[in-house]
């Protein structure tokens, strides 16, 4: 067969096949028209869910009578007449195919009046013909677009259609998306007649959230949070629930790029990852987010119905969206959010640094003691600034971050520290020995390890360093886990702290952590005096990966933080860390271990409601971050049951007696 130029009205029905999938469609192209022509008020007229009537009417700029038979022609357009025009695209319609394709597979009749116009004129065309008849008629300034009998003339399209209720159900969806994308539109949609949803023109706050609780629901609003980040050109407002209103379905996922309706993979993988450490995998979020770009940097001519775009810095967008939904959950309250360290003054390594006696390890609240003047002690103290390679080498610097409330002797683990002494003579002298071993003598009795008093009942675990097999997790917050033949109870809480802990201090024990450059670096508020600390304690942040500079006198730059740090928040982070420091007198520096157990203790992942998927997660990374030095933390994780007891009643019980 010869190749020869398709006939124009098969060329649009070609096109209608991408554009017209179902009535929804005609609504969302003709909708659209009427906001790129600047109308405030839309209304929408549908009968049997479409298939019989679809007529919008608006109050915007209106066609000329001249343009009215160029409107129906294919790849007619009055939004971009450049390639200029076509790179920075702002209009929701710009390819000129809609009412061609449309009248190729209805009856459409186009009335319009522009406001120099005294009279409105009607072009009407439909089926194959598509000869279009103009006439004058009386009509407001606006338009109109009445579309008749949708594929009247293509039954095997018909056919495909669903019942009047869904389809009906369709355009109701969508409607409510572009109410949601416009706030200043007072639309109204009728069936059959009857008036079934008017959105009124939103201005105030208070108006928006109304029209948002009609459209999404109160349970939504109730739950939701409001955010808002610009960065180089980029901006996201919108709301976000928390995770106390995550649903079981996706039916309120709504994303607008520049306004535009968007279901975009890169932009749901942002939000479902910002969401990954407070979403269940069966459950979905729920959210209404707003992206404002540079129409450079945005392509929009991706997709015949527009639904995709692609952004030219994918990377940027993706990481931007996702540190603005992850520090807006981050600063939601522990009771609304499971992503937040759970604040308890009862944790283990928040008893042991407000402890105010153990004046040479407490980080933040230390004071002036007589051991830090002995030579030995200058010179470590000069180790932790000058060489951070020498900084943790005391094996047993991983004990003092679990700390109990039970009164235990101090006897229960002098197995273990004489162990320790040894392998610490090796690397640091006897007095910096001593000066990390009274870290345990000095703390008062409340703040011993939560060991049991008699050393005969603590558990005789073999000597690895599997933690056993879990069972069910206890209470929210408890593993119960075998262990050949004994069953225990493990702390998910104190797990979690351990195994932060451990994720700093191999990296502390070597080179330092490796800092991780921010995609976008933070701008945070800071005085004088925290900006003179970064100075002054640049040695010890770089050790941990925290790299920060002045930015002005009254704000500073993060620049990169450490792998543990990447899930807190840092807008909040960053602070305490500075009011940490200030609170810290020592002029000679910190050791960096006890900056490790702060540290560890703030940043520590953990949740009000574990789930057994999660504690043994949790149980199989500490495993491998400690190896064969978890089996020194097994008295603190764990607590024997005492399984002879119970077997004990059931022999000398009868019931039947």
């Amino acid at each position: 067969m010869a190749i020869q130029l398709l006939p124009a009205r098969l060329a649009n029905q070609i096109a209608a096949g991408e554009v017209v999938e179902r009535p929804a469609s005609v609504v969302k192209e003709l909708v659209e028209n009427s906001i790129d022509a600047g109308a405030t008020r839309i209304e929408i007229d549908i009968e049997k869910g479409g298939s019989k009537l679809i007529r919008i009417r608006d109050n915007g700029f209106g066609i000329k009578k001249s343009e009215l038979e160029l409107a129906l022609s294919r790849h007619a357009t009055s939004k971009i007449s450049t390639l200029d025009d076509l790179e920075a695209i702002m209009s929701l319609g710009f390819r000129g195919e809609a009412l061609a394709s449309i009248s190729s597979v209805s009856r459409l009749t186009l009335t319009s009046r522009t406001q120099t116009q005294t009279e409105a004129w009607s072009a009407s065309a439909q089926g194959r013909d598509m000869s279009v008849e103009i006439k004058p008629t009386a009509h407001p300034v606006g338009t109109t677009l009445e579309v008749v009998d949708l594929f009247f003339n293509t039954p095997a399209r018909r056919k495909f259609l669903r019942t009047d209720k869904t389809e009906f159900g369709h355009i109701d969806e969508l409607l409510k998306r572009i109410a949601l994308s416009h706030f200043d539109i007072d639309i109204f949609l009728r069936h059959n007649g009857n008036l079934v949803r008017q959105y009124r023109a939103s201005t105030t706050p208070a108006q928006r959230e109304r029209r948002l609780a009609a459209i999404c629901g109160v349970p939504f609003l109730k739950t939701a949070i409001e955010i808002q980040l610009e960065h180089q050109g980029l901006s996201l407002h919108g709301w976000i629930c928390t995770p106390d209103g995550v649903r079981s379905q996706n039916d309120i996922q709504h994303c607008f790029v520049n306004q535009r309706m968007m279901k975009d993979k890169l932009i749901n993988h942002a939000i479902r990852q910002a969401y990954e450490r407070s979403l269940p995998s069966e459950q979905f979020a729920a959210y209404v987010l707003y992206i404002a770009i540079d129409p450079h940097f945005v392509d929009v001519n991706v997709h015949p119905a527009k639904h995709e775009v692609r952004f030219h810095q994918a990377r940027l967008v993706h990481d931007f969206i996702y540190q603005a939904v992850a520090d807006a959950l981050c600063q939601v309250s522990p009771s609304q959010s499971q992503i937040l360290p759970k604040a308890s003054p009862q944790g283990a390594f928040q008893k042991e640094l407000q402890t105010q006696s153990n004046a040479a390890s407490t980080f933040g609240t230390q004071k002036e003691d007589p051991r830090e003047k002995t030579p030995c002690n200058e010179q470590q103290n000069q180790h932790s600034q000058v060489s951070p390679s020498l900084s943790l080498e005391i094996p047993n610097a991983p004990r003092t971050n679990l700390r109990g409330k039970n009164n235990a002797p101090e006897r229960t683990f002098s197995s273990a520290s004489s162990s320790i002494a040894l392998k610490t003579a090796k690397t640091r002298c006897s007095s910096e020995q001593k000066t990390y071993h009274d870290l345990m003598r000095t703390l008062p009795q409340t703040e011993q390890p939560l060991l049991p008093s008699d050393p005969s009942s603590t558990l005789a675990l073999s000597p690895n360093k599997e933690l056993g097999k879990a069972l069910a997790v206890v209470k929210s917050k408890y593993l119960l886990m075998q262990k050949e033949a004994e069953i225990f109870i493990l702390n998910l809480d104190l797990a979690a702290e351990l195994l932060t802990f451990g994720q700093l201090r191999t990296g502390i024990k070597t080179e330092g952590l490796k800092a991780q450059p921010l995609l976008i670096p933070q701008v945070l508020p800071a005085s004088v005096e925290e900006i003179a600390l970064i100075s002054k304690y640049e040695i010890l942040l770089n050790q941990f990966g925290i790299v920060m500079r002045a930015k002005s006198e009254k704000h500073i730059l993060v620049m990169a933080v450490c792998q543990p740090l990447r899930q807190s928040n840092l807008q909040r982070m960053i602070p305490k860390i500075l009011s940490a420091l200030a609170e810290n007198q020592l002029d000679s520096g910190l050791f960096p271990p006890h900056f490790a157990l702060w540290l560890s203790k703030e940043i520590s992942i953990k949740t009000d409601n574990y789930t057994l998927s999660h504690a043994v997660t949790l149980i199989t990374e500490l495993e491998t971050c400690w190896q064969h030095e978890l089996i020194e933390h097994h008295p603190y994780l764990l607590r024997s049951i005492d399984l002879a007891t119970a077997i004990e009643a059931f022999e000398y019980e009868d019931i039947f007696t």
